[in-house]
């Protein structure tokens, strides 16, 4: 490397830093101490190892960057600005301000060149993680003799924190086991978390960890040495596993606080400016980058547009040989054809096993299809039958094998939704869902169709006891924006939902099923699931008493004490409301021709938190509901414990409706 270059190298270096502290600066908040530590070797790795073109930011085979140390978004801008990308010097001074393309952590969909949304720490490495995967299969899958269409890094950039969280050490495990070679990790070791040195808190191995985990590790002594790590990034290129490389910094590297907690989320102020300039022999006006420099940027990304160039070249080659691998490949969406799966009216099925029946006809209908489980595929039904396993010697695997790791796969999952080319879902228990909700949260506001597949859906799982029946869970799912939570009261419902996921392409999708044999509901044969509720069994007079609404089993259970309720000559109608997130978006003249106002005796029925259902019935309603944990006994007994049989749901419609009280005047009034 020649001394020109070296010093530009340098500068480049130094105007990264420079606009990252003055971003923090103008804003009056944000993390000086990792933009100033972290600098050269992102540096080093955008400009010397990474493929990418800032003109085309969603090209498929690019190399993928997360930045799991979300707080350091102002280094990442300011690379993302100097590489050409669409975001101005303006957009920079904006930074962390209302409506600017630069917030305060890296958002996916809003920053061009963002990867992945981060902030949460752990998630980038899990999300990595998943994009790696996905790299892996996809080549498989896809590359042909002489066109490499897919064939490209995943890298992260994580911190202390970062390694700490729990969700680390399942990631580096499913990347360890599937050796995922592809994925390189520059670790940014610094020994200083928020609250103070890391040796309060943590004096793990991280070597040995990594290790441990069946990964390569690389060390770098000098976080500023561009031609150490630039070498320790070719070297973890070579080997046949992922690689952890640990860059020992400095945190706020020049800053008159450096080495210390008090640079790690505060500005460092006006005089710490004047001693960076002075410490990097910086003399330009704030938001300023000599020509030189922008230059020498512009010179590296035109080498960059070449390779894409290349690509394109062998790209349209390859759609024209191989057209049907093409579009799969640019597909968002799957689709379910449901004409062989039929299930009789009466029969009683679990709809876990109407969703196994569900997954085998997708997985034999979309080949870009797949998913796995956390160590429950066999209870949650979500085995594709006729494919193997992916694996490291076995990359057209389609069946993913997390392990008992339910934050990571989520978080897997999301980087495979997010590298693009395939729809993936993941499996656990409904109970269990706490332990990836962050995973699902992401996904919503990336808006990215993960699709998460609950089993075991209510108190009917009975002997498992309290810790594994569900109660909040639902509620809790159904509270957060920008995710549709399905329930299907039956086989007809379950298969409806499946294909209504499979054509939503800008939310997650949670669908939850039972282990409990519903029986099969003739009258939801195709229903309108895509409207979130429809009105099952209508109303026989021209004045009912009230409606009964339900999700997933207890539909079944409406439609019993509906029965019951004619017999005493109360006329009620069922709404089956599978999904209530799609249904709130529906018209008001539809909302209301499902809950017409006038039918304001309501009844809402579901064996779990009566929290979100409240604003269905309104005032003068009533929720049927499970405000307390379960216990431990046969599921039947269970059930019936709570009250959720057809006796105990008509006599709560006749309290709802006031006929209770009609019934015993009538009967005291007879003497």
């Amino acid at each position: 490397m020649s001394n020109q270059q070296a010093t530009l190298d340098q500068k480049s270096v130094t105007a990264a830093r420079m606009l990252g502290v003055e971003m923090i600066e103008a804003s009056h908040s944000g993390h000086p101490g990792i933009v100033l530590d972290a600098a050269p070797m992102a540096y080093t790795l955008f400009e010397y190892h990474m493929r990418f073109n800032p003109k085309q930011p969603k090209w498929i085979n690019r190399d993928r960057f997360v930045l799991s140390a979300g707080h350091g978004s102002a280094l990442l801008y300011s690379l993302l600005h100097l590489n050409g990308f669409d975001l101005t010097i303006d957009d920079l001074k904006a930074f962390r301000q209302m409506g600017s393309k630069t917030p305060g952590h890296p958002e996916y969909g809003w920053t061009p060149g963002v990867d992945a949304s981060t902030g949460p720490l752990g998630q980038g490495l899990g999300m990595a993680v998943g994009m790696a995967i996905a790299e892996k299969h996809l080549a498989a899958q896809c590359n042909r003799p002489g066109m490499p269409v897919i064939d490209h890094y995943t890298y992260a950039l994580a911190g202390d924190g970062d390694l700490m969280e729990g969700i680390s050490q399942e990631a580096l495990d499913i990347a360890g086991n599937l050796q995922l070679n592809k994925l390189i990790v520059l670790y940014d070791s610094n020994d200083v978390s928020l609250d103070g040195p890391l040796s309060m808190s943590t004096h793990d191995n991280v070597e040995q960890r990594v290790k441990a985990a069946s990964w390569n590790y690389e060390r770098v002594e000098d976080g500023n040495d561009l031609a150490q790590i630039d070498a320790a990034l070719w070297r973890a290129k070579r080997s046949d596993k992922p690689t952890l490389i640990e860059v020992k910094t400095v945190i706020g590297y020049g800053a008159p606080k450096q080495g210390t907690n008090k640079v790690h989320g505060t500005p460092v102020g006006q005089d710490g400016l004047a001693v960076l300039k002075e410490k990097f022999d910086w003399h330009e006006p704030s938001f300023s980058v000599p020509q030189a420099v922008y230059d020498h940027f512009q010179e590296l990304v035109a080498a960059k547009e070449k390779q894409y160039q290349r690509w394109l070249e062998m790209w349209a080659s390859y759609q024209q040989q191989y057209p049907q691998l093409a579009a799969q490949l640019m597909n968002d969406e799957f689709k379910l054809n449901d004409d062989d799966l039929n299930y009789q009216p009466g029969e009683k099925i679990a709809t876990r096993l109407v969703c196994d029946d569900a997954l085998q006809e997708i997985a034999r209908q979309n080949p870009m299809f797949w998913g796995g489980a956390a160590d429950l595929a066999s209870s949650n039904k979500t085995l594709l039958k006729k494919d193997d396993n992916f694996a490291a010697d076995n990359p057209l695997g389609r069946n993913l094998r997390f392990g008992v790791r339910e934050f990571g796969m989520a978080a897997a999952l999301n980087g495979i939704m997010l590298h693009g080319g395939t729809r993936a879902f993941g499996s656990t228990f409904l109970v269990f869902s706490d332990y990836l909700k962050g995973a699902v949260r992401l996904a919503a506001l990336m808006k990215i169709p993960t699709t998460f597949v609950f089993s075991h859906d209510s108190l009917a799982v009975g002997e498992d006891g309290p810790t594994h029946e569900p109660v909040e869970q639902l509620a809790a799912l159904r509270s957060m924006p920008g995710v549709d939570v399905y329930r299907p009261a039956d086989a007809n419902e379950t298969i409806a939902s499946w294909q209504v996921i499979g054509k939503t392409t800008d939310r997650p999708s949670v669908i939850v099923t039972s282990r409990q044999g519903l029986p099969v509901l003739a009258a939801a044969k195709h229903a309108p699931v895509e409207r979130g509720a429809y009105v099952l069994a209508p109303a026989q007079t021209n004045h009912p008493a009230g409606i009964l609404i339900a999700s997933g089993s207890e539909v079944s259970l409406a439609l019993q004490a509906r029965e019951r309720l004619a017999k005493e000559g109360i006329d009620v109608q069922v709404v089956s409301m599978p999904c209530q997130e799609r249904f709130l978006r529906q018209s008001k003249q539809y909302q209301e021709m499902v809950l017409p106002p006038r039918l304001d005796k309501r009844l809402a029925i579901e064996m779990g938190s009566s929290m979100c259902w409240h604003r269905f019935v309104g005032l003068n309603g009533m929720v049927m509901g499970v405000d307390e944990f379960g216990t431990s006994a046969p599921g039947e007994q269970v059930i019936e414990k709570f009250g959720f049989t057809p006796e105990r749901v008509a006599a709560a419609f006749k309290q709802t409706a006031g006929l209770e009280n009609e019934k015993s005047d009538q009967m005291a009034a007879n003497g």
